[in-house]
């Protein structure tokens, strides 16, 4: 898999901004913004479409992108608070448990009725949630708009469970952390991010740390909190792509969400001490699995005006993306590596950039360490080749337009980016950064976050089988 810096890789990153949030005291909601205008698209010169945004008196943020559809729409809320919002102890896990828990239905439209709306219109409907959001994803035919709209903004604001209901979701929720431990890239995951921090609520998976989603099905009421203080119109936003018009549009999200009464209490979350020296981590599997190494630094936060920041991105590409003379030697030569992936650090606070190798021997596990350690040593040590620095921005411009072809892609891209900058003009402040980038960058870039000292390495290694019983312990038996 190529790295794609600027779009999601969803084995290694999430694309967001870097603005933490300010924390305040429990109980005291930030105050609800007044209404404001619907401004036109800045002039930028990479987002393809106009778009207007609306943020209404409540707090809530609208996005309008009308694009070329056929009377096609694509409908996105997104929250702004994921697996790094859980920072209270014992309590991981909350936000993954509400993008279960929303599907449950309120006292207007249950489970059933909801669904049976959802599947009478033919919607496409979703959900995911991430480090630092989770976003609800309808894809419809324009004249279920509105349908849509008082569906979802009746979920949102009155959510209703009981109990036993609650219960039965958190077992749920443990069988599909049982289910993912099945997977060897989760349980290097898992790992990685246990290790690599140690204060900062990245430590822990979207799914949560095992011993908190074991307890959760009796925390009922802590989960009525979470709602409370995390599923408020300051913290969403809602963006709508397709065949729409944008006044229409925003007239008809005031109609149904204007109710949304303001809330959001900001998570305390705490910084990530520096680390003073390299970590290292081996973790068994029980099953069948080539041996894996993740290799992570502890890089930077999206910075869209931060020159270095987005060389950063660059830097994963020229590094260890296909084009690579890592990638070319370990993947396709010497065919040592069944995988080779890398994924910037582009999340909300400080992140890992982190290189992940699935390596067919385990003879060649510390030749494969040591050959990636050294070409990172030398993007430190030199400056990249001109013109491949000139091919690969080209290449990450092109492949962001690329993935632009339908309502869905445009909602979905644009709810992942807003998700943690709160601000689609960012995107043109980031092109127009990776557009001046220089060699020099990106050396700069190297030797700012892939430092030595700052480094974890987990290794992942199929288990041991037990060794049989001697024959004297037979005798002994």
């Amino acid at each position: 898999m190529p790295a794609k810096a600027l779009t999601v890789l969803p084995s290694l990153l999430a694309l967001v901004l870097a603005a933490p949030a300010v924390a305040g005291p429990p109980g005291e909601p930030a105050p609800a913004p007044a209404a404001s205008p619907a401004p036109a698209a800045p002039d930028g010169d990479i987002f393809p479409y106009p778009w207007q945004e609306k943020v209404l008196a409540n707090g809530l943020k609208v996005i309008v992108i009308p694009t070329p559809s056929e009377g096609l729409v694509a409908y996105r809320t997104v929250v702004r608070t994921g697996a790094r919002d859980e920072y209270e102890e014992g309590a991981t896990g909350f936000a993954h448990f509400f993008e279960h828990m929303m599907f449950r239905g309120t006292e207007k439209y249950p489970a059933d009725k909801y669904n049976e709306i959802v599947t009478r219109i033919g919607a496409d409907s979703n959900a995911y949630t991430s480090t630092d959001m989770t976003v609800y994803e309808f894809d419809i035919a324009k004249e279920d708009l509105e349908t849509v709209a008082e569906i979802e903004s009746d979920r949102f604001m009155n959510l209703a469970y009981e109990e036993a209901a609650f219960e039965t979701e958190a077992g749920a929720v443990y069988g599909e952390y049982r289910k993912n431990r099945s997977s060897p890239f989760f349980v290097l995951y898992e790992a990685t991010r246990s290790e690599a921090f140690k204060k900062h609520t990245y430590a822990h998976t979207t799914m949560g740390f095992v011993e908190d989603i074991k307890a959760m099905p009796k925390k009922y009421d802590y989960s009525r909190s979470f709602f409370k203080r995390y599923y408020r119109p300051e913290n969403c936003i809602v963006v709508i792509a397709g065949d729409v018009e944008p006044e229409p549009t925003f007239a008809l999200i005031e109609q149904y969400y204007a109710d949304w009464k303001p809330g959001y209490v900001a998570p305390k979350i705490k910084p990530e001490p520096k680390q003073k020296k390299a970590r290292r981590a081996e973790v068994e599997y029980e099953g069948k699995t080539l041996p894996r190494v993740w290799i992570a630094y502890k890089g930077g936060a999206f910075a869209p005006a931060d020159r270095t920041w987005v060389a950063s991105l660059v830097l994963a590409e020229l590094a260890f993306g296909e084009t690579s003379d890592i990638y070319r030697e370990l993947r396709l030569e010497q065919q040592r590596v069944e995988s080779l992936d890398v994924g910037a650090a582009t999340s909300r606070d400080p992140e890992l950039w982190s290189v992940l190798a699935t390596i067919k021997s385990e003879d060649d596990v510390d030749a494969v360490i040591a050959r990636i350690e050294q070409t990172i040593a030398r993007y430190r040590d030199e400056l990249a080749d001109p013109g491949r620095l000139d091919a690969v921005k080209s290449h990450m411009r092109y492949d962001y337009l690329l993935g632009l072809d339908t309502p869905s892609a445009v909602a979905g891209d644009v709810a992942h980016f807003v998700g943690t900058t709160g601000d689609l003009a960012q995107i043109e402040v980031l092109y127009r950064e990776l557009s001046a980038v220089t060699p020099e960058d990106v050396r700069e870039a190297a030797r700012r976050w892939l430092v030595e000292d700052h480094r974890t390495t987990t290794i992942l290694r199929e288990a041991k089988p037990e060794p049989a019983p001697s024959n004297k312990s037979k005798e002994a038996r």
